[in-house]
């Protein structure tokens, strides 16, 4: 019973289509990538240690604050109590209704937000 060949995207054992050829020496390299829900969730309203996922540099994030969806809201139910002869824009002047943006010290990439809302 002779088995035909296989074909010839096939002939190197041990290769996978689409990927560079081992390389030479049988050492492997591994490859590790954070997922993306676990940034979302260490991001809070204060800087974080951690490796920059675009510089690699062990960095202390910058935190910044942003108009967000929170303070929009709180804007709208202080109107619409009767204070909006300004009052209303009080939630403007609260980093404490604002989102945070994390960003990298060193290459200024935004690496994360805590939205409020």
């Amino acid at each position: 019973m002779d088995q035909p060949p296989p074909p010839p995207q096939y002939s190197n054992p041990g290769s996978v289509p689409g990927q560079p050829p081992p390389p030479p020496g049988g050492n492997t390299v591994v490859y590790t990538q954070q997922p993306t829900f676990f940034n979302s969730m260490m991001f809070r309203e204060f800087p974080v240690a951690m490796t920059c996922t675009y510089c690699q540099a062990t960095i202390t994030t910058t935190t910044r604050y942003e108009t967000g969806t929170f303070t929009w809201v709180a804007c709208g139910v202080i109107a619409f109590i009767g204070c909006w002869m300004g009052c209303c824009l009080i939630p403007f002047c609260i980093d404490g209704c604002k989102d945070v943006v994390h960003s990298c010290p060193s290459c200024r990439q935004t690496l994360g937000k805590y939205s409020k809302m």
